[in-house]
């Protein structure tokens, strides 16, 4: 199995991070390593392929918080595992509780405060990066558990890069001109770039930010629903702590 791993959260020993890939289980096309149960993937598979996952992570299917995506700018915290509605952002201060995000090219982002022993995972598609879901997740952060952006340390996932990334005027029109690129009467969005800022913004220190540098679209172990479309399968990226 291939696994995206993060050097960052490797200097914490108490934090478990875990990106997946197309390569697991030796599955085969369409869907490969998939772990989405919606994108018409065989049930049985799929719960296969996420229980591989989590024990290679060291965790459990009852120990994983998944949220129902849905582009929002919903932030919610939670301290249970299993299904947990509708977000696009997971906050959790609990020990030994796993936070997944799904991708497929969008954005996909992952905090860990070190001192106050909080993590989240946030997924930010150009809808939920319009909203600005990853300041508001700070935000909450701050708000919720007095934290201080300083403290943070932030792993991205793999995303669609911006030369893959083409866009129509109606979607180029909501984001500041310095992320979008213009070639051969093409639009093309920058979505990683806005959400580093984002954290910046927030007050997050550059240092403390580590990208992982691939592009969903042009490495073919990756999943990617513009290269592969409704064949595509889906990724899962999963944060947690340990109890030490």
């Amino acid at each position: 199995m291939k696994i995206i791993r993060s050097n960052l959260f490797n200097r914490f020993p108490e934090i478990i991070f875990g990106f997946s890939t197309k390569f697991g289980l030796d599955r085969k096309p369409p869907f490969h390593f998939n772990l989405s149960f919606s994108v018409g993937d065989e049930i049985e598979k799929v719960t296969e392929n996420r229980n591989a996952f989590f024990s290679e992570l060291d965790l459990s299917p009852d120990i994983v918080a998944v949220q129902k995506q849905v582009h929002s700018d919903r932030v919610k915290i939670v301290d249970n595992g299993g299904n947990v509605g509708e977000s696009d952002a997971l906050i959790t201060f609990k020990p030994n509780l796993g936070l997944a995000v799904s991708s497929a090219d969008c954005v996909n982002v992952y905090l860990y405060d070190r001192g106050k022993k909080i993590i989240a995972g946030i997924h930010s598609g150009w809808r939920g990066t319009n909203k600005k879901i990853l300041i508001k997740t700070v935000s909450k952060m701050k708000n919720e558990f007095d934290l201080n952006p300083e403290d943070l340390f932030a792993f991205f996932g793999p995303s669609i890069s911006q030369k893959n990334y083409e866009v129509g005027q109606e979607v180029a029109e909501l984001f500041d001109e310095k992320y979008l690129l213009f070639e051969k009467g093409k639009i093309f969005l920058d979505t990683l770039k806005p959400n580093v800022d984002f954290l910046i913004e927030s007050g997050m220190k550059e240092e403390n930010i580590e990208l992982s540098g691939l592009c969903s679209y042009d490495k073919y172990f990756l999943h990617s629903y513009r290269r592969e479309g409704k064949q595509s399968g889906r990724a899962w990226g999963i944060i947690a702590m340990r109890n030490n």
